[in-house]
């Protein structure tokens, strides 16, 4: 069962923006994008790399890995381009009463 855990304000998020957040030791970055936010684990699939230090593009709804440049789709977390072949874990992503929440397993 998922527990829902407060990440913050949405004012403590930019637009097209993404911030590392932990939730019981997990790294999960978490994106906003005008008023959409996603979250999906914080390392890349390919190596052990931080996604939430590559860039993200806002209107493919991706986030690339800057180690080698792999590509993940920030709503179902799987690879767009190599050397990623398998995606990353997403996380359930709700806002209510101006904070936003991720279910976390």
């Amino acid at each position: 069962m998922a527990k829902l855990t407060k990440v913050g304000s949405v004012d403590e998020f930019d637009t097209c923006s993404v911030k590392r957040i932990e939730v019981d030791g997990l790294a999960i970055a978490v994106v906003r994008i005008d008023d959409d936010f996603f979250a999906v684990g914080d390392r890349c699939s390919h190596q052990d790399v931080s996604l939430s230090e590559g860039e993200l593009f806002c209107e493919d709804r991706e986030i690339e890995c800057y180690k080698h440049g792999s590509t993940f789709s920030l709503t179902d977390g799987s690879p767009q381009s190599l050397p990623a072949t398998k995606p990353v874990p997403t996380f359930e992503v709700s806002v209510a009463e101006g904070h936003v929440w991720i279910a976390v397993p």
